[in-house]
């Protein structure tokens, strides 16, 4: 088929309020527009949106709606509801959905993004009121689109186990990483005598037992920081609490939502990355460490193993005495932190975000081809 007409669903996304799926988009969205001038692209935004989401390319277009993010019912109403209309204005093709969710009904075909399933596999980590949410929204998505992006083959995986109906119709797509990342590393000079955590303060990224971890290692090496770099969850006030109980808040800074410029100059900084998620569906944080040449310890999990590969410490994150040992390791053993910084750019270097864009277009295509 020739030049198709593509929609990208952006309504979900509420800049510095959604983690990693806002940093999947954006540069999506600029991966596709470097590597496609035929496409039209019509990109649908809320209202806090904001400017620099659409490519300033001739065959991106913006295609505001009337509705806030931030209120999810109104959002979640107006995909259903509203978006069907717009989409057969603009007589598209198909429909990319991005962030899980995607109309149910819909005048082209939808393709959606997975990129986990915790809802169903840590569904005590949900709020009461959102869960029933997740579980409809998402079955809907699964069950409707066309095709299905999964961002990991850990995540194809759940998706098969818990929507059977999803069999042939996944396709993994890796996130890729920003060339700034690996240009921090070549800029790496003298490091300080900091632990960076990159992470939403969210139940599963594990960072209570971090910081138990962390005073305990800190007993030892007293001239230690820890930095956990990321957005605040449902998790903040705990985490906050904890830090106060154990006397490290001269030892444990909590940034908030951050630029990516800022992040890579704590990636630079840093004298290793610590990753002790216990669920993940990709783990962009620990792909950007790599590139930027940071000696990483992270948790042995199934997608934290398909991004690392042998260029990260592995530990089991249940396990303090293993968390404490990987601690140990990646800030004071030199033979290792000398493979992990030379190995963990080579490993980062087969993420690309030109490959996302090139392999998700092709899902697109194929989707609209298919009548």
């Amino acid at each position: 088929m020739g030049k198709i007409r593509i929609g990208v669903n952006a309504l979900y996304l509420i800049p510095g309020g959604v983690g990693g799926t806002e940093i999947y988009l954006r540069n999506l969205l600029i991966a596709l527009a470097a590597i496609d001038s035929e496409n039209e692209y019509h990109v649908f935004t809320n209202r806090e949106t904001g400017p620099g989401l659409v490519p300033e390319a001739p065959n991106f277009r913006p295609a505001p709606q009337p509705v806030r993010a931030a209120f999810r019912p109104a959002r979640l109403a107006w995909e259903q509801l509203g978006l069907p209309a717009p989409v057969r204005f603009r007589k598209l093709d198909v429909l990319f959905n991005p962030g899980f969710t995607a109309p149910a009904h819909c005048a082209c075909p939808t393709v959606t993004v997975f990129h986990d399933l915790q809802h169903k596999r840590y569904p005590e980590h949900f709020r009461w009121f959102d869960l029933p949410f997740w579980n409809l929204f998402l079955w809907q998505a699964a069950r409707t689109s066309r095709a299905l992006i999964a961002v990991s083959q850990a995540t194809a995986t759940d998706l098969e186990h818990f929507y059977p109906a999803t069999r042939g119709k996944i396709e993994v797509v890796h996130h890729g990483v920003e060339e700034r990342f690996f240009a921090a590393g070549r800029g790496r000079g003298e490091t300080e005598p900091v632990v960076l955590c990159v992470s939403t303060l969210h139940p599963h990224k594990n960072l209570e037992r971090l910081i138990r971890v962390f005073a305990r290692f800190r007993e030892r090496r007293g001239e230690y920081r820890i930095v956990l770099a990321g957005m605040r969850g449902f998790h903040a006030t705990a985490i906050e609490t904890l830090i106060e109980d154990l006397k490290l808040s001269d030892a444990v800074e909590l940034t908030g939502w951050i630029p990516r410029e800022q992040l890579c100059t704590l990636y630079g900084q840093a004298r290793a990355v610590a990753y002790p998620s216990t669920f993940e569906g990709f783990g962009l944080p620990v792909l950007e460490a790599l590139a930027a040449g940071v000696p990483t310890a992270c948790s042995s999990i199934p997608p934290l193993r398909e991004v690392a590969g042998d260029a990260s410490l592995l530990f089991d994150p249940e396990d303090e005495e293993a968390m404490l040992s990987a601690l140990d390791r990646v800030t004071s053993d030199a033979t290792l932190r000398e493979r992990l910084a030379r190995e963990g750019p080579s490993r980062a270097g087969q993420f690309s975000w030109a490959e996302s864009a090139r392999k998700t277009l092709a899902v697109l295509r194929r989707a609209a081809d298919r009548v």
